[in-house]
């Protein structure tokens, strides 16, 4: 076992061979949108996105399905068929997989990837010096409260699930392309991918801040972070001040208290969209300042909307701080 769960990573890796480990990771969840088969789309970006952030390639995957007894098989259907149709995207093959009667609808996937041992991401290793980069818009959890009290704009809806069926995939594969960059060490070996690459995470449930401080304090560092240049969805800020927050923020806010300081300025919903649990959130990577250009560039090229958001500095009380 390479990659367990004493730092809390966002999956487990297993060698098989020298040149060969795989990546495994689970998840699933309740509706999050009310179209079925966006739901199903949610669901496997979301169950894909860990293997992305160990920087490893999916290849296989187990639906897991808890239904209701009554409920209507058409809507079951299209749920599947927006999984496969990411599933597909990302060169995933749904293998099978175990559904359960269920008063409440669930859905997600079991998924198995593939990497090289020497190149795996973790959530840790973060170094001073280093910018942070992060590669998707923050608010879905805010949007989803908002519309469970219809209180949610189309506009707002539409950039949310957007951003939530978005995979992960091109993201990675810019951060990878910038080591792959690299020259070579002698005899013409490409340097491990910790080489400038230090720490990688995703974004979900735990919210952004949540994520942050697993990174921060595994790897004995302290981050520093701009508000102005967190960005938000459309409709995230209002639904924030009109104080629809889930309960996980607020689950996020008790877990957090201690280790965050806000500058005076930081608006109160910038400092709940920042608590905000996210459903297929993006990537937050720690990488070393003379490549964060050319990430950023290689990002931008792939059309992720990704920006540098702060740095990480040596060790001290709070882990964080938002100015």
């Amino acid at each position: 076992m390479l990659v367990g769960f004493d730092t809390s990573d966002d999956a487990g890796v297993y060698q098989l061979t020298p040149d060969l480990a795989i990546v495994q990771t689970v998840d699933f969840f309740t509706p999050i949108v009310d179209d079925p088969f966006q739901f199903g789309q949610v669901a496997a970006a979301n169950s894909l996105s860990d293997v992305y952030a160990m920087g490893g390639r999916p290849i296989s995957a187990l639906s897991i399905v808890g239904f209701p007894q009554k409920g209507d098989p058409e809507v079951m259907e299209r749920i599947i068929r927006g999984g496969l149709s990411k599933m597909e995207e990302a060169g995933c093959v749904v293998i099978g997989g175990h559904s359960i009667r269920d008063e409440e609808l669930k859905f997600g996937y079991a998924v198995t990837g593939v990497i090289h041992p020497q190149r795996v991401w973790r959530n840790v290793g973060a170094q001073p010096g280093d910018v942070l980069i992060m590669t998707k818009t923050l608010g879905t959890g805010l949007i989803s409260t908002a519309l469970k009290n219809n209180a949610a704009s189309e506009e707002s809806l539409a950039a949310s699930t957007a951003s939530m069926v978005r995979l992960n995939k091109d993201a990675a594969e810019a951060f990878a392309s910038v080591e792959a960059d690299l020259p070579p060490q002698g005899g013409g070996v490409k340097p491990p991918l910790q080489g400038v690459i230090h720490a990688v995470t995703d974004i979900t449930g735990f919210g952004f801040l949540g994520h942050a401080r697993e990174m921060a304090a595994g790897s004995k560092v302290s981050l520093e972070l701009d508000h102005a240049r967190i960005p938000a969805l459309p409709g995230a800020l209002d639904a924030a001040r009109a104080g629809f927050l889930a309960g996980g923020l607020k689950n996020n806010r008790e877990w957090l208290e201690g280790c965050v300081e806000f500058a005076p300025a930081v608006p109160e919903e910038v400092r709940n969209l920042l608590l905000d649990p996210q459903t297929s959130g993006g990537l937050l990577v720690a990488i070393a300042e003379s490549r964060a250009a050319a990430a950023l560039a290689a990002l931008s090229k792939r059309n992720v909307p990704a920006r540098s958001i702060g740095r990480v500095i040596p060790k001290q009380s709070p882990l964080i701080r938002i100015m």
